[in-house]
């Protein structure tokens, strides 16, 4: 009998601690969601002032940042139309370059060299020397001179520029200038040097300096890099050198 209450006791004791346990258990949840309430409340007022202080403000940034998008939106199609428009009128000039009409062509290129944007007019300003050459090799030598002393190109440039009035002025000026002009471009490494060859191996040619011809044809047919065309054409010359100069007889 004693054994049997000392187990109801311990059941009821049991239950006891369980039941106090659960409502514990029930505190801490009411209390914690009591204080997610408090927090979440005191977000919100803290959001409330924050927007009071500054919503001004952030609207007016939101403005602004839409004023810009548009703004670059607008200027890059000013932009795109403004350059379709000089690319039409860089157009017109090759092809009244194309119809034999050099005078249009050296008008339309000569406004684009002088208003056309960076791009455009370095392109309007080459070809205007090279327009230029076509009625006057002098004049247009002179015109790709002007680029090559041109600062402000990248050198690759400017070597071209340089390369053009040498071409030029193959016809124009003794082999000693032309080879003064041309040499530094005809180095191992120039990039140039193929073009640069083969003029000056024009220029000795015509000069009848056969040893200097043969020297820079030879350089072309032995470079790996010449092009297979400019090797062709360095193969006629070279017969031309290997005959030596021609004599005359009264």
């Amino acid at each position: 009998m004693s054994l049997a209450l000392a187990c109801v006791k311990r059941l009821a004791m049991a239950r006891r601690k369980c039941y106090a346990a659960r409502q514990q258990g029930i505190l801490w949840r009411a209390m914690s969601d009591i204080f997610r309430e408090i927090d979440e409340e005191v977000r919100r007022d803290k959001a409330a002032a924050f927007w009071k202080k500054y919503g001004n403000v952030l609207i007016g940034l939101a403005v602004l940042a839409v004023l810009a998008v548009a703004g670059w939106q607008y200027w890059l199609q000013r932009e795109n139309a403004a350059s379709q428009a000089v690319g039409a009128r860089l157009e017109a000039a090759l092809k009244s370059s194309r119809d034999n009409n050099g005078d249009e062509a050296e008008t339309i290129l000569k406004e684009l060299a002088a208003n056309a944007p960076a791009g455009y007019r370095q392109i309007a300003r080459f070809r205007l020397a090279a327009e230029t050459g076509k009625r006057d090799p002098a004049a247009g030598a002179t015109a790709f001179d002007a680029l090559a002393n041109d600062g402000s190109l990248a050198q690759i440039d400017r070597d071209v520029a340089r390369l053009r009035a040498g071409m030029l002025r193959v016809d124009l000026v003794p082999y000693a200038e032309l080879r003064t002009a041309l040499e530094p471009l005809a180095t191992p490494q120039g990039v140039l040097r193929h073009s640069a060859r083969e003029f000056l191996g024009i220029a000795a040619l015509k000069a009848n300096l056969f040893e200097d011809a043969g020297r820079w044809f030879d350089a072309i047919v032995t470079d790996p890099l010449s092009p297979r065309v400019m090797r062709q054409r360095v193969d006629l010359y070279l017969t031309l050198v290997r005959g030596g100069p021609v004599e005359t007889r009264n």
